[in-house]
């Protein structure tokens, strides 16, 4: 036997995985499920193996569009036919490679037939495959937008259109979505993001006896995986039973008004915008009634279902991680039940009492800043104001993540007719000329000519670079301006973290500058170590612009677009030589970087009455706005740079 895959009932652990899967093929209206969490967790492994115990479907013979017997979607000739074969067989698993082209996925002319002299016929892509099975999607995060934007579509009308070489084609496209992710290669697009109905956070068991119960259970797996998928047949079959009845019982599972309510009043205070997750919910918890063999829904069914459904929908902070809070949902679920009058009674009184008083709030606050610790937090930042900076990027740029069209290399999205292509689309230009061929009385005589010639379309990757440069010496701690610092940075991290930016930090304090964050999509990781940076020391200024020179070059090689933005006083006393002059080796390398057509944005960390003006000057030989800290201290603004990489 070959393709086998680890039995889903073998998996250690993982329990709120495997239900979240379950459930999903219970009710395959679901909406799917993402699997986050880091590498080796079995995210991969418990997706491919939910395939072995699923009841299997009946399907025609030979059917490309996965048709439902009985009910052909119009462009299937094989299930046109009255004396078509229908037999079970397995439930779909198609993988979704995240460098499929447009064609691949929605389908397209079938070329072989054309090229025969035939009519034009629709070759059905992988949305046809994946009908009503499961598309499994690895590193969904990575998906290219137009592939993305391509799944939104289907994913809310449950058909696929394909409009293109003369065709016009609609056929069912229903399909349980599984995606997995890891949060260090950045995060997931808002819309495809709600579209999945459920989400796990996956990781590998902390206890040292289930992580060696892993092991051996994958050495066995790997030394002989025919024997130890028989040893397993007996669970994969109860399995297996259990989801064909509990299938067959959700038609009939009830769930009363008063859960609806507390589903509806959980969604409120969880501040949950999308109503998709009102009916996911319900669907959820009647699923997991099912699964347990029930005809009654419970409250404990709808607080399963909460933890798996609004996690990835509730409003969160920038850089704030998708979860629940426990305790508030226990809450919740208490407050689902009214409590006893003499309760109710003892709250009221406690609710005339009235609220902590703020002076005992300000005397914490004060004990804390008393103990004198040179690690500061980050100020609270306000609205986002968007400030407009000039400047000439080395690669232009516009919109999120900027996606540079008809790209030299990148994945190919589309063609188009083209007499005169630097990159032929070949498939297109056949398809053109067998079109053009099969419209003439000689279609036998199949030829090329220039006007079939079609151009390959290609979508490049620019994710921005950002990269902060941030001043921790020791006059960063007076007056606590690294808490402002910080808090600025943080707002300038929330809007890569929507844009899915990439970002990197450097560091100077003392004699050198490091590169205390590498470039990377994963903006959470840049906000830890911006929270536990420490201040003191002098200002290596100069060895701070030499490696930021240094990092962003070799960003610029990789084809990411770059930003730098400075945050410090100006106040260099650290040279690159020795004996060398600080100020006038930093004044040399910020017009070096603005030479590389690199654009900046400082930030005047100064404060006081008496002010040198270093980071203005700064600002100028760099070509770049200086703005004060007090400009967005007092405003209690947060600062972004969207206009300094949007030169077209």
């Amino acid at each position: 036997m070959t393709n086998m895959h680890f039995p889903f009932s073998a998996i250690v652990g993982q329990q709120q995985l495997k239900t979240a899967l379950l459930l999903c093929a219970v009710d395959t209206t679901l909406g799917g499920v993402l699997i986050r969490g880091d590498k080796g967790t079995a995210k991969s492994t418990a997706a491919r193996a939910l395939t072995d115990i699923l009841p299997p479907i009946e399907r025609i013979l030979g059917c490309a569009f996965n048709c439902l017997p009985g009910t052909p979607c119009g462009h299937c000739e094989i299930c046109s036919n009255a004396n078509a074969t229908v037999q079970p067989c397995a439930v779909p698993f198609i993988t979704l490679p995240l460098g499929a082209t447009e064609d691949r996925v929605l389908g397209t002319l079938d070329l072989e037939r054309a090229l025969q002299g035939a009519k034009r016929t629709f070759q059905p892509g992988l949305l046809a495959a994946a009908h009503r099975g499961i598309l499994y999607i690895d590193e969904v995060n990575l998906l290219a937008d137009h592939l993305v934007d391509v799944l939104l579509d289907v994913a809310a009308m449950g058909v696929n259109s394909v409009q293109r070489e003369g065709l016009s084609v609609t056929h069912p496209a229903r399909f349980t979505l599984i995606g997995t992710m890891n949060l260090e290669e950045g995060d997931l697009r808002p819309q495809l993001l709600d579209r999945f109905g459920l989400m796990v956070e996956v990781a590998a068991p902390r206890e040292k006896t289930l992580r060696a119960e892993v092991v051996r259970r994958r050495i066995a797996f790997e030394a002989d995986p025919a024997a130890y998928v028989s040893a397993w047949a007996p669970q994969q079959n109860a399995l297996r039973a259990q989801l064909a009845t509990a299938q067959q019982l959700l038609s009939k599972v009830i769930l009363d008004d008063a859960l609806l309510d507390l589903i509806s009043h959980l969604c409120c205070e969880f501040d949950v915008a999308s109503l998709r997750a009102d009916i996911v919910m319900h669907k959820a918890s009647r699923a997991l009634a099912a699964l347990d063999g029930r005809l009654q829904v419970t409250p404990d069914d709808v607080r399963s279902a909460a933890q798996l459904v609004l996690p990835h929908r509730r409003r969160r902070k920038p850089f704030e991680q998708p979860g629940l809070d426990q305790d508030r949902l226990d809450e919740l679920m208490q407050q689902a039940s009214p409590p006893p009058e003499s309760e109710q009674e003892s709250e009221a009184s406690s609710e005339e009492d009235g609220p902590q008083p703020k002076s005992q709030q300000e005397s914490e606050q004060e004990s804390e800043q008393e103990t004198g610790q040179q690690v500061f937090a980050a100020a609270a930042s306000g609205t986002v104001r968007r400030i407009a900076v000039d400047a000439v990027a080395m690669h232009p740029i516009a919109g999120r993540r900027s996606a540079v069209a008809d790209a030299p290399r990148g994945r190919v999205v589309r063609a188009v007719p083209d007499q005169n292509p630097t990159s032929l689309a070949v498939g297109a230009t056949l398809r053109s000329a067998a079109l053009r061929t099969a419209a003439t009385d000689q279609p036998l005589e199949f030829k090329v000519n220039r006007s079939d010639l079609h151009q390959q379309i290609r979508i490049g990757k620019s994710a921005n670079l950002i990269l902060f440069v941030v001043d921790a010496s020791g006059s960063m701690a007076a007056q606590r301006r690294m808490e402002a610092v910080k808090g600025a940075v943080l707002a300038l991290l929330t809007d890569a973290y929507q844009r899915r930016d990439e970002v990197a930090v450097i560091s100077f304090r003392g004699d050198a500058a490091a590169l205390l964050l590498a470039p990377t999509r994963s903006v959470d990781r840049a906000e830890q170590g911006l929270r536990e940076l420490p201040t003191g020391g002098r200002t290596p200024l100069p060895h701070a612009l030499q490696l930021a020179l240094e990092t962003l070059e070799q960003a610029a090689a990789n084809g990411a677009p770059p930003l730098l933005v400075l945050l410090s006083d100006g106040k260099a006393n650290v040279a690159l030589r020795d004996g060398g002059d600080p100020w006038h080796e930093t004044l040399a390398l910020a017009e070096m970087l603005a030479g590389r057509g690199i654009p900046a944005l400082v930030l005047d960390t100064e404060t006081g009455y008496l002010r040198l003006g270093r980071a203005a000057q700064l600002a100028q030989a760099l070509g770049a706005e200086c703005l004060t800290l007090e400009e967005l201290s007092a405003e209690n603004l947060a600062l972004t740079i969207r206009g300094c990489i949007n030169a077209t």
